[in-house]
Parts: C-alpha cells; structure tokens; sequence
C-alpha cells in the first residue's frame, strides 16, 4: 500500500501553514486521499491523479513538490529528499497503470463491417482481455528509488504523527463536520481496543499470529483500506483469528510469507472468477442476440399476413434507433477524448517550457562557476598577491559558496532527470490517447456506414410495399403511405437542433449539390434516398482502404507536371482541397490568360446588347436547379454566371451562346470559384477539347459523335446493341444530352466531377469512355427488361441509381481497353463525311422543292 505522513501547504487567505497529513493511495480511484490522522475515519479530501502531472522545484526547499491537477495545485512535503523522490515514482506509477487500465481499444474497423453486431461484441471482450500494457519504460531517465520504510506503508501508521508547533494549528477548520467524526470514532475505538488488547495498533501480534485471522474480517478490512483506510479495524482484524491454514505453508514458511501468498491466491483468484463471469455474460448476451435473430427471420418467412411483416419492418426500425443511440454514445465519448487530449497537450506545452526555463538556469549557474573558478585559479597563481588581498576568511567563504553551488547542480540534475522522467511518461499518454480516438473513430465511421446499409433496405423494403399497395386492404395501403412520407421526411436539420447528427446523409454536399434532388414523382424521391444512403454507405466503407492512401499521395504531390503518375491520379479522383488548384493548372496549360481581356469583354456587354443576351437570361433560372448556387434567383453565383456567359458570346462570336453552355460554365464556377478562372475553363472545354461545330447551329459534330458512340456500342456491348435494336431504341435520345454537357445533371455529383477531372485533362475521349462504362454498370438489368416503353423509362433515370463510383470507374479505364484516340479520329472522320454528304442531299431535295412549288404558283 503506498501510504505515509506528509506535509500539506494548507493555504487560508494570507496565511500559509504546513499542516501534517496521513496520504493513501486509492487504486480503484486513482485519487490520493488525505486524513489528519492515520487513525482517522473520513478523508479531509482527495486529489485526482489520474489528469495530474507532477513537478519538483530546488527553490520550494528539500523534499517539497507539487501535483498539478486541472482545477487546483497542490504542494507536498516529504522529510527528506528520497522520501520525496519515492513519492514521485510511486505516484507517476500508479498513474500509468490506472490509465492503461482505463484505456479500452476498439474493434477494428473492418470486423465491424464484415461481422454482425453480436460476434463484434464478443470480438470486443476478447481485445479487451487479451490486452497487455508493458508499463516497464526501458529508457531509464531516473533510477528506482529504496523505499523509505520509515516514513511510508504501513510500519508508518505505528509511528507517532509529526507533532506541529502548536495543538490547534494541524485541525482543519475546512472540515470542522470531518473532524469531529474522526475525534468521537477515535475515542470510542480507542476505548474498546483498550479493553480487548490494551494497546490500539498491534503490529506485533500479527506478526506472530497471522494464522487466526478470519477470511470475511479480511475481505471487510480490504474494502476499508480502499475506500476509507480505517485503521481502528485493521487493528481490530489483526487481533481476530484465521482458522485453518495448510499445514505445509505453517511447516515451510513463516508467518508473513503464507500471509502474502495467500492474499496473492485471493487476488489472482478474483480476478480470474471476475473475468470468468463478464465473459460468460457476454458469451449469454451473443447468445440472446443470435436466437433473437433466428427468431425474427424465421417469424418474417412464416408470416402469412402482410400486417405480421409489417410488424417485423417496424421492429428493425427499432434496432436502427438503438444504433443510432450507440452512436451518440460514441460520439461523447470522442468529445471528451479530445478534451484530455486538449489538457495534455497544454500541460507538455509547459512543462517543455519549464525545462527549457530550468536549462537556462543551470546554464548562467554554470557560467558563474566557471568565472568564479577561473578568478580563483588567477588570485592562487600569485601567492603573494594572494596574501596580500584575499584573507583567509574570505577564501573559506569562496569555498562555501562553490560546495553549495554544487548542491545546487546536483539538485539540478535530479529534477531534470525527474521532469525527463514526467514528460516523457505524459507523451506515452497522450499517445495512448491519439491511437485510441482514432480506433474511436473508425469504429464510429463503420458504425454510420452500417447505419446507412440498415437505412437503405428499410427504404427498399418501403419500396417493395408500395408495389404491392394496389393488393393491400385499406388499412394497410395507408400505414405503407404514411411511413413512405415519414422516411421521405427526415431532415438533417431537424436532428441537428438535437444536438447530434443521427442521420449520416447531409442535404447538400461540398459544392452544394442536393443529395437528395427533390423529384415530383415520390417513387423517385424514395430511389433518390436510397441511392444517397447506398452512396454514403460506400464512401465509408472505402475512407480507410482507398480514400486515405488517395489523399496522401495527393498531398506528396508538389509542383505539378505532365506525367503517368499523374495522370493516373487525376483518373482516380482529385480530393476536394486539390481539386481546385489542379483545375487552375490544366487551363492554365492550354490557355494563355491575356491581361485584362475577360474585363475588357465585360466592358463590351455591358455597353452594347449581345443577340444571345435573352436567351442567356432564360437559362439562368434553368441551370443546375438542384444546386443550392444556382436554386434561387438571388444567389450569389447568378450574376457571376451570366457575367460568364456574356463575355464568352463576345470572345467567340462564330458560336456566341448554344444552350448548354450554361451548365458547363456553372460547374467550372463551383469549383474555381473565380468568374475569370470559370470563364478560361469554358473556353478551354469549347475551344480546345470539343471539336469544332460542336457548339454550332447545326450541332454538326455533336451528331457525328452520336453516331460514332453506336459503333463503340456494338464493338464493347454487342449483346446490348442488339437488344436496343431489336425493341427500336434510339440510345441518341439519351446519350446527346451527355457528350453536350459532359454529364451535368445525369450524374451524381461525386462521381460527376471525378469524370470532369480526367476530362479536363484527357479530352473528350473520356466521355466516351463513361458512356460506354454506364451502360456496362447497368447492362443485365436494361437485358432483363423486355418492353421499348419500359426501357425508355428506365434510361431516363438509370444513371442516378449508380452509387459506386469506383466500379464505374474501373470499367471505364480497364474494362474497356484498349481505346485509342487515332481510332476515335478516324471514326470522327468518317461519319462526318457521311453526315454531310446526307445533308447535301437534303438541301438539294429541299431547294427542287421549293422550286417546284415556285413554279406551280399560288
């Protein structure tokens, strides 16, 4: 047990006294109590060591030093140097060992998504129990010190207190209550001790008779010394009997060796019983929680009525609460890790600064020694100057002066090697914490991304209900209507007022795209929602594997140049916080900014009316409506984009404006934010990537496109372009819209500006290639579909219901090799020959027929 008399600074407005106090150490607390007495009953207080950190100053005097609690300092005496050093130890031990105790890693992230929620609990305990800490430090900043037997453990206690000058000067009058219960129970204890042994501590007959000593008075004394160190029935305990020892331990052994190890067996077999029992209450709960489930999937298959399905839909509806509860959970938890961590970093941050106050001090300390050694060695040189200035005495003092400046350094040295010692443990700690929020939150992150899985087969489920509404009794077709419009409303807003996301899926994301597009047709919304839940789902998922590793290499990269490995980077997806400045750079390449030339067009619109300036006014209202940018006819980005749009009609006049770009220019501005950046990017994408005559009046090349994507169709996707032609679908219909804008408004946003990374950078080859991609991503459900009304529906929306755009991407860039850009030329090359040799002839069938209606007259 570490206990022990030590001096407390007791501090009462302008009087500090040092006040005698009975210190013992509660492990279950970590706290370090203090008693008047050792006899006493009820502690004075208590100090907190488990956010403490410790300090020892030469200047407080020998045997002094300081606990630093968050709320409070304070400030020991110890009666000698290794007394004080002891403490120190002991205290910075039993703090490393009650934090690591404390301190309970998390499954890892990728048992929580493969395994279900009951093995993860088991997985859990088996972390926690299998768990070792190695608290032994092998970088030994400061050597173990002896224990002082005399002044600390249990021997102390038989000891007299230390005496104060004056009877009254060691009370608390903090605790007059404290006090006066200490003074009655120690009078009454006294007086019935005396009377049984004559003596209150009797240390020496427990040491001759251990053997009588009662197994539950021992256990009852145990808790005491925890919680209240009651030394009166310790007293009591060790003058009681204890029946019943092996005989071999009283042949072999003495008396305080059987007594040691049989406390040892009682320890080591409570501990083994305590585990023993949580695991068997976990392996139960598993249990439980796997016939339950049995249960409910077995109930859900034999169900005969709707409304018994519709009971189990509402039960996991409940599950996903008490998810989302867990959640919560874990996120206070993360809250206060990070207020530790906050405290710790600020304790390292002074005491770095400390020491560095305490090197420069031993430092200057050094630099008078040295002078004072050197003015020494030249007034010795000359023994006869020496006798005539410097007297004896005065030498003598000269010399007391150095021994106690040496005192000082070695003073010095022992509190460095201790403040060494206290850093050094604090970092451990603080590591200890870092690792352990962010095992938190990757659990948290598998746990939304479970979430999310659950969210989005209710909504499915929902989905299934509600095709089978028209079969349903009355009653039951309202219950599936109210609960479609229930998950249809939930809100991130409103959860937000609670004071906790509950729901992973934001209503915008970074560039402020809709996650959830606000569709007329309900069956939409719900497909809209369960395409965003699968979206964030996959998003979580992949953060550790794939996001992470992406986002470090993005960060690796310095100054960009023209590369495979960039390419290939680009074709991956640029993060957020590099997209912008990657954008900037492409245009940059292939544009040469005149100075002044974007304000000098804006000058011209403003001072002459452009032909297109109504039409750019009736598209603006049009342009990317389910962006919160552009939602509202008083965004701010509405006059940037008409701006935009202007000077590109005055800077190309052969194209002026072609609906269309719009979009194009909406999206450059999200990103680059700046209007003149956004305008460069416009005219790279018309000028340098799209072909000429694809922004014309006839959309010449646009066409000629078309047509060149059905080849590709049929050569990459045969079985498909067989089956488009075999129902009469004209996949034109579809695909025009998305060589125009590049996918604006068909794709989701993620994956939409993945595409427009490498497009900027590749070309229109790469459009291709995703158009290509999108039909492969959703080929066997457009074969499973065998009507041409059906299939239209289906295309008109399929591209929303991809939500793994790693796997479109995959298919673009290695499925569909190869795909060379001379092939994409010749083809080009070819059908525009044929397109205009077909609208020569359509001129000239036009213009016999106007002549012949000429010459028929009226």
């Amino acid at each position: 047990k570490l206990c022990g008399y030590l001096n407390k600074l007791g501090i009462k407005g302008p009087i500090k006294t040092w006040k005698s106090r009975w210190f013992f150490y509660d492990e279950n607390k970590c706290h370090l109590l203090y008693y008047r007495t050792a006899q006493d009953i009820n502690p004075l207080g208590s100090i907190d060591l488990s956010s403490a950190s410790f300090d020892c100053k030469v200047e407080n005097g020998e045997g002094v030093f300081e606990i630093r609690t968050p709320s409070r300092v304070f400030t020991l005496k110890a009666i000698s140097k290794q007394a004080m050093m002891y403490w120190l130890q002991q205290l910075q031990m039993r703090r490393w060992e009650f934090c690591n105790a404390q301190s309970g890693f998390p499954v890892g992230s990728s048992q929580l998504v493969n395994e279900p929620l009951a093995r993860s609990t088991s997985s859990c305990f088996c972390v926690l129990v299998c768990f070792y800490v190695d608290v032994v430090d092998n970088e030994d900043f400061l050597p173990p010190v002896k224990t002082p037997t005399e002044a600390v453990g249990l021997k102390a206690a038989s000891l007299p207190a230390p005496q104060t000058s004056t009877a009254l000067q060691n009370i608390s009058l903090k605790h007059p209550w404290t006090e006066i219960q200490n003074t009655v129970y120690n009078i009454c204890g006294s007086k019935q001790l005396w009377r049984n042994s004559g003596n209150v501590f009797t240390f020496s007959e427990f040491q001759e008779h251990p053997e009588n000593v009662n197994e539950e008075q021992e256990a009852e004394v145990e808790a005491g010394m925890e919680s209240r160190l009651n030394w009166v029935r310790k007293a009591r305990w060790m003058n009681s009997g204890f029946p019943g020892l092996p005989e071999e331990l009283s042949r072999d052994r003495n008396p305080m060796d059987k007594v040691s190890v049989l406390q040892q067996r009682i320890l080591t077999l409570t501990e083994e019983i305590k585990s023993q029992k949580e695991l068997v209450k976990l392996l139960h709960k598993a249990l439980e929680a796997a016939q339950q489930e049995k249960r409910v999937s077995s109930m859900y298959l034999t169900a005969a009525e709707d409304k018994d399905r519709l009971e189990l839909v509402r039960h996991k509806v409940r599950q996903i609460a008490d998810l989302t509860s867990r959640l919560e959970a874990l996120e206070q938890e993360k809250k206060e890790l990070e207020q530790i961590l906050t405290l710790r970093d600020s304790h390292i941050q002074e005491l770095k600064e400390h020491v560095q106050l305490l090197m420069e001090k031993n430092h200057a300390k050094q630099e008078v020694i040295m002078a004072l050694t050197e003015q020494m060695a030249r007034e010795l040189s000359d023994p006869l100057q020496e006798a005539n200035t410097i007297t004896a005495e005065t030498l003598y003092k000269q010399q007391e002066e150095i021994e106690h400046l040496k005192d000082d350094i070695d003073a010095y040295k022992t509190q460095n090697q201790f403040l060494n010692s206290e850093i050094h443990q604090v970092t451990r700690l603080w590591t200890s914490v870092a690792e352990n929020e962010k095992a938190l939150l990757m659990k948290c992150a598998c746990l939304q991304a479970q979430n999310c899985q659950m969210e989005s087969k209710y909504l499915t489920v929902l989905r299934k209900l509600q095709e089978a509404v028209p079969g349903l009794p009355s009653s039951h077709a309202e219950l599936v209507r109210n609960l479609i419009q229930e998950a249809l409303q939930w809100d991130v807003k409103e959860e937000a007022e609670d004071g906790f996301n509950l729901n992973p899926v934001s209503e915008y994301d970074e560039y402020g795209f809709m996650t959830v597009p606000d569709y007329e047709v309900e069956d939409w919304k719900l497909l809209a929602k369960i395409q965003a839940l699968e979206i964030k789902s996959n998003n979580l998922r992949s953060q550790e594997v794939v996001e992470k590793p992406l986002r470090d290499r993005w960060n690796s990269v310095g100054e960009l140049s023209p590369s495979a490995e960039l390419k290939s980077l680009i074709r991956s997806g640029i993060p957020v916080e590099h997209r912008q400045r990657v954008w900037r750079w492409i245009v940059s390449r292939h544009c040469s900014h005149l100075p002044d030339h974007y304000q000098r067009l804006l000058r011209q619109s403003k001072s002459t009316e452009h032909p297109a300036c109504r039409q750019i006014e009736l598209d603006l209202p049009r342009t990317l409506t389910n962006n919160k940018h552009f939602s509202s006819p008083t965004s701010q980005l509405i006059p940037k984009l008409r701006r935009v749009l202007l000077a590109f009609s005055w800077h190309n006049p052969a194209i002026g404006y072609c609906q269309g770009l719009n979009r194009l220019a909406a999206v450059a501005l999200l990103v680059l934010e700046d209007e003149e950046s956004a305008f460069w990017c416009l005219v790279h994408i018309v000028e340098n990537l799209m072909p000429a005559d694809y922004y014309s009046d006839t959309l010449l090349t646009s066409q000629v496109d078309q047509r060149v994507f059905k080849d590709f169709l049929s050569e990459k996707l045969p079985r498909l372009m067989a089956h488009f032609e075999q129902y009469w679908i004209d996949v034109s219909l579809i695909t025009f819209n998305w060589f125009l804008v590049a996918f604006v408004d068909s794709l989701v946003s993620d994956i939409l500006l993945r595409v427009w990374d490498a497009f900027l950078y590749e070309g229109t080859k790469v459009i291709f290639r995703y158009a290509l991609a999108i039909f492969k991503y959703n080929e066997e459900e457009i074969l499973r579909i065998h009507d041409s009304v059906e299939i239209y529906q289906y295309l008109r929306f399929f591209t929303r219901m991809i939500v793994d755009g790693r796997k479109l991407m995959n298919i673009a860039f290695n499925d569909l090799n190869p795909f060379p850009m001379k092939l994409l030329r010749n083809r080009r090359s070819m059908h525009r020959e044929e397109l205009e040799a077909e609208l020569c002839e359509l001129e000239q069938i036009k213009a016999a027929y106007v002549k012949e209606r000429a010459e028929q007259g009226p």
